[in-house]
């Protein structure tokens, strides 16, 4: 087994961090899928004296980075571990156990008779996924990264009757986007409430944040749906990404989501990006996936995400 030494990672990490999560990307789908500003975020989020591990080799180089994340005060976490390619089994099964146990401590803690252990996984690597249905965890749900590309400047469309746009710049606005998210997404897979200050923090401590490019709509006066667009895609892809696309049940059916997408497109172009992405389960209770691949966009790769309840 490789000799290694497993310590709490610190803010300074980072880059060691992010350099061995982009080799592992590389060897799963070739291109690395996470930038350092993205892992600073993930370490400020994390409570790292608890729920987040290292392993270097006897050189200190970072081969392993596993962590636990809390969904709010829910019974449910999300969860991960990188292993750096080559790397002896030895690395992974410690940083296994080491997350399956700090959730069952997490439970504990949290007063639940029990826990539920999210994890993404590429659909392209399957020995990852094995290693997964091997711990005991099954398949739950995927989800679908779809982009489109532009070859010029796009279109702002038209907004339906009665439909006013307003960037989240004030915290009236940002109230009425964190309740349009709230709401639109309570039967989403894995969706956990949050109170408005906990969401607002956790938009504000992230550095892909920008409140201009979260829209909310009114019809007729009433918030009605939502765009939240990010950076995390303009500093290694030069693409704009919707973070969030959500319209209040009562406002269904008048085609909002096309609208504020389109809007998102349009937005995207005069920005300069080549393209736009998103991500959707694709097994949304509303029919999201048709919608955005009717608007032109397509599959740039898919990840399951595997679930077990201790």
């Amino acid at each position: 087994m490789d000799r290694h030494t497993v310590r709490r990672p610190r803010p300074a990490d980072a880059a060691a961090v992010h350099e061995l999560v982009a080799a592992y990307d590389i060897s799963v789908i070739g291109v690395p899928d996470i930038t350092l500003a993205d892992i600073a975020d993930e370490l400020g989020e994390l409570d790292t004296e608890r729920d987040a591990w290292l392993a270097e080799d006897d050189t200190g180089t970072p081969n392993g980075w596993a962590w636990v994340l809390p969904k709010g005060d829910s019974d449910q976490v999300d969860v991960e571990v990188v292993v750096r390619p080559g790397t002896g089994d030895g690395v992974s099964e410690e940083l296994w156990a080491a997350v399956v146990e700090r959730s069952r401590r997490l439970a504990v803690e949290r007063g639940h008779e029990g826990v539920t252990l999210d994890i993404g996984i590429y659909r392209s690597d399957e020995d990852k996924q094995a290693l997964a249905k091997g711990l005991g965890f099954e398949a739950a749900t995927s989800f679908h990264r779809l982009g489109i590309d532009f070859d010029g400047p796009v279109e702002t469309p038209e907004p339906p009757e009665g439909l006013t746009l307003h960037p989240a710049l004030t915290d009236e606005l940002r109230r009425a986007a964190h309740r349009i998210h709230q709401e639109g997404f309570a039967d989403h897979f894995g969706f956990v409430p949050l109170p408005y200050e906990e969401w607002l923090d956790r938009k504000a401590a992230s550095a892909a944040t920008d409140w201009s490019q979260v829209l909310v709509a009114r019809v007729d006066g009433e918030p009605a749906a939502l765009l939240v667009g990010t950076d995390h895609f303009a500093e290694d892809e030069n693409r704009g990404y919707v973070f969030t696309l959500a319209t209040l049940p009562a406002f269904r059916g008048r085609g909002l989501g096309r609208f504020l997408l389109r809007t998102a497109f349009a937005a995207d172009a005069a920005r300069g990006r080549r393209g736009t992405l998103l991500q959707v389960d694709a097994n949304n209770t509303t029919p999201a996936l048709g919608l955005y691949t009717s608007a032109g966009m397509r599959p740039v790769l898919v990840f399951d995400v595997w679930r077990r309840r201790i």
